[in-house]
């Protein structure tokens, strides 16, 4: 695999992206990051234990959710590409989602008390389902507008890496106020949707909040504007047929299925393998903090060994942390606890690693889409790996109920060391087989920096991809797609 960062790749002051729209782009993923994993983690939950509804109707509605995200991400991601606004592309879309955030996370931890139990049930629906849509209103296009901030091959990394450690910071905050929901549960149903109200207010102001300050504050690239086949499976076809892209929106499934294992499974390993229930969100937060505070690590590493080889790396250091895991069994009680502790931080730091150079790699494909076609879709390429991401979660979640039923599973009892390794192996064998399979794939990517400087020079050199456009969208006197490519 070429990688060879080049011999000197300094960012020039002209390149160089301010701290002030690092921070401005970076910050409004804390507010989603914590709605993200709170929903994820404790909203069926909240649903069974505290408003009552059957399991197997959270299960439908969660299930509905991503059966429409098949549909709304492409939308999204289309329509985001095709806007023409003086707000700009991704701007317009990101201000729109503030107030339908906002309602639909509210009214996922407030349903009126006096609703019969069709009305919750259907209350519940719409409310989850309009989150995650209007979330992907918010998602898709806040990506897309990283890979159009800097086209510099580093500085996106560092836009993307700071952007991952905000998110996680939220995924942090969510776990302390999962903590202080549950709390509320012991006092009464009464309690805890009290509490889940006082909290879901000051995170959806924040969040209002970050989105308006980065639309005010960030500016976007007037000359992208207007340039989108104006055939959307045109559009999907092209992501289709980029081998670049191919290559990672496969690589990316992989990898996605196996670190789902994290948030799926560590409450039953917690549980059921090490005996310590209590201490599953600690777990998850060795996992995030590394995840989170390791970005600075990883930028100027990207620049040294080069960000393609690195991200290999990271994908193999990962999947050799959850293979760790598969020993819990066979390790006396008193080790087991310290050892997932141990794993989880090594798996939280190469996952850093990952959402710090994933996203920046994606960008450098979509620039490579240029140069073939002459078009800028950031949003249908975000919403293709939008969707994969989202997919892997839904099929580790049906992976995860197969193999529970299959291996013997009681829930609050003791389990058979049969089932334990059943249970150990989806959480440590499964993820070390994809990214393993995944880093070997990954070792066929040919997009590294020596490639994408020839792309980038190409692309500025030829003053038409910045000219007027002409009513169809296509700059004047270049074509709207070029036959061939290169690697």
């Amino acid at each position: 695999m070429a990688d060879a960062p080049a011999a000197a790749s300094p960012v020039d002051g002209a390149d160089r992206v301010p701290w002030s729209t690092v921070f401005a782009y970076g910050v409004p993923a804390v507010g989603a990051g914590y709605m993200y994993l709170l929903i994820g983690l404790y909203v069926m939950k909240f649903s069974t234990d505290v408003l009552l509804i059957s399991p197997l109707v959270m299960g439908l509605i969660f299930s509905a959710s991503r059966v429409w995200d098949a549909v709304s991400d492409p939308l999204v991601g289309y329509l985001s590409d095709r806007t023409r606004s003086v707000f700009g592309r991704r701007r317009t879309w990101m201000a729109a989602s503030v107030v339908p955030i906002s309602a639909t996370f509210v009214m996922i931890f407030a349903p009126p008390t006096g609703l019969s139990a069709t009305g919750l049930v259907i209350w519940m629906a719409v409310a989850i389902i309009g989150f995650y849509s209007v979330m992907t209103a918010f998602f898709v296009p806040h990506l897309s507008l990283g890979a159009e901030l800097s086209t510099n091959y580093h500085e996106r990394s560092r836009l993307f890496g700071f952007r991952h450690g905000f998110y996680t910071v939220g995924s942090i905050l969510s776990l302390l106020t999962m903590q202080i929901l549950i709390g509320a549960e012991a006092e009464g149903p009464g309690a805890a949707r009290q509490s889940a109200f006082g909290t879901s207010l000051p995170a959806c102001l924040f969040m209002a909040l970050m989105i308006v300050f980065a639309v005010a504050k960030l500016r976007e690239r007037p000359e992208f504007q207007g340039r989108v086949n104006a055939n959307p499976l045109r559009a999907f076809a092209d992501v289709w047929r980029n081998h670049h892209a191919r290559l990672l929106i496969i690589v990316t499934l992989i990898e996605n299925i196996g670190s789902a294992a994290i948030g799926v499974l560590t409450l039953y390993v917690a549980q059921y393998v090490v005996g310590a229930p209590h201490m599953a969100p600690l777990v998850i937060l060795f996992y995030m903090i590394p995840s989170a505070f390791s970005v600075p690590l990883w930028i100027p590493l990207s620049r040294r060994i080069g960000k393609v080889r690195l991200w290999m790396y990271s994908m193999l250091g990962t999947g050799f942390s959850f293979g760790a895991m598969f020993l819990l069994p066979f390790m006396p009680m008193e080790l087991r606890l310290p050892w997932i502790f141990v794993f989880a931080v090594f798996a939280g730091l190469a996952a850093g690693c990952g959402g710090t150079i994933g996203p920046s790699v994606q960008g450098d494909v979509i620039d490579y889409d240029e140069l073939r076609t002459g078009e800028r879709k950031e949003g249908s390429y975000f919403a293709a790996w939008n969707f994969v991401y989202k997919s892997a979660i839904g099929v580790m979640l049906a992976l995860t109920g197969f193999v529970l039923e299959l291996s013997g599973f009681v829930p609050n009892q003791p389990q058979t060391m049969t089932t334990q390794l059943w249970m150990v192996g989806l959480y440590g064998i499964f993820p070390l087989v994809c990214y393993t399979v995944g880093a070997i794939l990954f070792s066929r990517f040919k997009l590294d920096e020596a490639a994408y400087r020839q792309i980038r020079a190409e692309l500025d050199a030829n003053p038409r991809t910045t000219s007027p456009r002409t009513p169809q969208g296509r700059p004047q006197g270049r074509p709207l797609r070029r036959t061939g490519g290169r690697s």
